[in-house]
């Protein structure tokens, strides 16, 4: 169901709906303000082309999956560009924005955060001051709102980030959803980066001279937002840095501790090894000169001597040999 709201400069309508018949009406008597679309139908699409005048390719815009972009057409600009969903912490839904004059008008077709803070500071003071500005320094404002969103979004991921690199270094406790809650954390990150990076190229080219899309009295704000968008994405590529290089952390610990516990276990089979290769012969001997016949050698008086001495110095000769291949006794 398509909803519209009015926010009006002179503080008469703070986002009352209104019906798409009475809005062209209400615009003239404000002179300036916002208008917010809700899931757009057909009778809003007239609106756009036949009472405001926008163009047919930017209107089409808002009825499809576009992508983000600037433009500045012969009666109005357009921009569009992915902002959060509030449904979803990484869910992105597009916002298109028409400028026109005095006018902001946005549609869009999910409740968004970003909008949500614009829709506070278009009623502020601070905003009212600046009503001379026109649609320019509300996009600006717009932006800013949206940015400031991925940015708290961003502090809920340090903290993550944090707490996983104290687990990687936590040698007391085992954590055995840690690789996977790495990995997830990096997917994550890699989604805001899709939607950052763009947004961040979009304030950059608004601010290139030949596409005169910034008045010369809203250039420093836009600068301003082209500083915030810059440490927005740099931020987002330090923290997908950092969960990268805690994940390879994690997986060399992991691989030294399988290595030493492959290496105990290689120390033990080793030992077991020479033992079993020491008392093979002297079980031969000890089997030959067990048999009951009377043809054996030293099968009276002192033999039984003997035979013992011969097994000890055979496994002594046989130990010597084993320390000299470095078999046994290394450090």
């Amino acid at each position: 169901m398509t909803t519209i709201q009015l926010h009006t400069r002179d503080g008469e309508r703070k986002g009352s709906e209104i019906a798409i018949s009475e809005l062209s009406a209400a615009m003239e008597a404000a002179e300036s303000g916002w208008v917010d679309i809700r899931h757009p139908d057909e009778d809003v699409r007239i609106w756009l082309m036949d009472e405001m005048h926008f163009h047919h390719l930017a209107v089409d815009d808002c009825f499809a999956e576009p992508v983000s972009k600037a433009y500045v057409y012969d009666e109005h600009k357009f921009v569009t560009f992915a902002a959060r969903d509030a449904d979803r912490e990484l869910d992105t839904e597009h916002l298109r924005a028409f400028l026109s004059g005095p006018w902001l008008v946005t549609v869009r077709d999910a409740e968004l955060p970003g909008l949500a803070d614009f829709r506070r500071r278009f009623h502020s003071a601070k905003s009212r001051k600046r009503a001379d500005l026109g649609s320019d320094y509300l996009l600006y404002d717009l932006l800013d709102a949206v940015a400031d969103d991925w940015y708290r979004l961003l502090d809920r991921f340090s903290d993550k980030l944090d707490e996983l690199e104290d687990q990687v270094f936590d040698p007391s406790r085992k954590y055995p959803n840690l690789l996977e809650d790495l990995h997830e954390l990096k997917g994550d990150l890699r989604e805001i980066s899709k939607s950052t990076t763009p947004l961040n190229e979009i304030v950059q080219r608004m601010l290139r001279p030949d596409e005169e899309f910034v008045s010369p009295e809203t250039e420093d704000y836009f600068r301003d937002l082209s500083d915030l968008m810059r440490s927005l994405v740099r931020r987002v590529e330090n923290y997908n840095a950092g969960a990268a290089s805690t994940r390879d952390t994690y997986i060399s610990q992991y691989s030294m501790r399988l290595a030493e516990e492959q290496a105990d276990v290689g120390e033990v089979m080793r030992t077991l090894t020479i033992i079993a290769t020491i008392m093979l012969p002297l079980t031969l001997i000890a089997g030959v000169f067990g048999m009951n016949t009377e043809v054996l050698p030293f099968a009276s008086g002192e033999g039984f001597w003997y035979i013992i001495t011969a097994m000890g110095l055979f496994s002594g000769l046989m130990l010597l040999w084993f320390r000299g291949k470095g078999w046994i006794g290394r450090k």
